[in-house]
């Protein structure tokens, strides 16, 4: 039996993950993959330190090169984070000819155009399943379930603090605030969340996500990306009356060599299945023109799950060398983006004004002259200092439209505050 020697870098949440599977799981991998995985060594920056599993200590080094400059190391699985250091580690592990395995995402969307070229000269394999939804195999089945599909649109929620956060807030009626301090010391939320609530940590899965649903490139710059922070109970409550739940969601829609790269806030219907992950959980909805609409769920982080998928693409990496299978690195061709003002949407507004005649008439002429067409509207009762919300629900207008009218109805002098925006999908 094919024997594979593994070389680990940290030995963290998902390095430990990854040990446990490996280590205790080694008789069964080996009956069903065919081949016998090892790992021969684990760096670490403090060889000392207490860990959550039980490790040889002859396993472990402080010394990068001793993995990187040993022939016998054949795959080498980067979990340790960050950008710089593991920049200089997978791209050393590529120059000397081993196959990479990275959760990283940060670092592949960043830095993945460097990494995936280096592998493509280097003909060595790239295998990033961890990255994007946990535990969900959504990379496997794109590049080989979904192989004969044009993907025409992919939605998803694949950031969990957000999803937990916004499950709670609809749940409980409880306010941002309130939930993303409880999410914090749950350990849902990093003690610095901005990566997760401002929508930047799934426009960093979305790209990678779009590398293989639409064979192409590009920089993270071009994902418009939106956050959660001026979602409020009111807002949650309302899209409940209108039979929506908002999520905060990641969209690609692919048309004529051009893709739509998008990150925020969306109402969905409450009767789509997106609108019942909650929590922590992650989910992809996609749609493929041979396939039809398709759907990932599962757990997007933590120890097991993401290690699980780590393992998944030791074996499949494992299982090609010496053969003919092809390598796993994704298209570095340059993709066009279309700019989010030439997208269409249904539109939910949130404008609070002051109690006077004539306000919902200036509204309306504004919307009117900008050619957004009202579907509905639903105004609240008065709150603190005689100011009074009005929800207007469009039927679809043009995003440049849209954002040229909220400038003009914002610099009203009827209006109290900044207008909300939210985004309606009908799928």
């Amino acid at each position: 039996m094919k024997k594979i020697q593994i070389g680990l870098l940290g030995l963290g949440t998902v390095g430990s993950g990854v040990w446990k599977i490996l280590h205790e799981r080694r008789a069964l991998l080996r009956e069903r993959a065919g081949v016998d995985l090892q790992i021969k060594k684990i760096l670490v920056k403090h060889r000392n330190k207490k860990r959550t599993v039980s490790v040889p200590r002859r396993l472990l080094t402080d010394d990068i090169s001793q993995i990187l400059n040993d022939p016998e190391i054949q795959i080498v699985v980067e979990v340790m984070g960050g950008e710089g250091a593991s920049l200089r580690a997978v791209l050393g592990a590529i120059r000397r000819g081993k196959h990479l395995i990275t959760a990283n995402k940060t670092l592949l969307a960043n830095e993945g155009h460097k990494i995936f070229k280096e592998a493509d000269r280097r003909q060595v394999s790239v295998g990033f399943e961890a990255s994007v939804a946990g535990g969900i195999p959504i990379i496997k089945s794109i590049r080989e379930g979904f192989v004969g599909n044009h993907i025409q649109e992919v939605y998803g929620i694949i950031n969990g603090t957000s999803n937990y956060i916004l499950s709670q807030m609809t749940e409980r009626g409880a306010s941002f605030e309130e939930v993303l301090c409880e999410a914090q010391q749950k350990g849902y939320a990093e003690r610095n969340p901005y990566k997760d609530i401002s929508g930047e940590d799934a426009a960093e899965k979305l790209l990678l996500l779009i590398s293989l649903c639409y064979g192409g490139w590009f920089s993270m710059k071009n994902i418009y990306v939106e956050g959660i922070h001026r979602i409020t109970p009111f807002d949650i409550q309302s899209a409940g009356e209108l039979g929506f739940v908002i999520k905060l969601l990641a969209i690609a829609k692919g048309e004529d060599s051009r893709v739509q790269a998008r990150v925020h806030p969306v109402l969905v219907p409450k009767s789509h299945p997106l609108a019942d992950v909650s929590g922590a959980f992650n989910a992809i909805f996609l749609k493929g023109d041979a396939i039809g609409p398709a759907m990932f769920y599962g757990r997007g982080a933590g120890m097991m799950p993401t290690a699980s998928a780590v393992v998944s693409d030791i074996v499949d990496i494992a299982k090609s060398i010496d053969c003919c299978e092809a390598r796993i690195t994704p298209s570095l061709h340059s993709l066009a983006v279309e700019s989010v003002d030439k997208s269409s949407n249904e539109y939910y507004f949130r404008f609070t004004v002051f109690d006077r005649p004539g306000v919902l008439g200036q509204i309306a002429n504004c919307l009117g002259k900008n050619r957004i067409s009202i579907a509905s509207v639903h105004q609240r009762e008065q709150v603190k200092g005689g100011k009074v919300p009005i929800l207007v629900v469009t039927h679809k207008a043009n995003e440049k439209d849209v954002q040229k009218a909220i400038h003009e109805i914002d610099r009203l002098s009827v209006v109290a505050g900044k207008t909300m925006m939210i985004r309606m999908e009908r799928f």
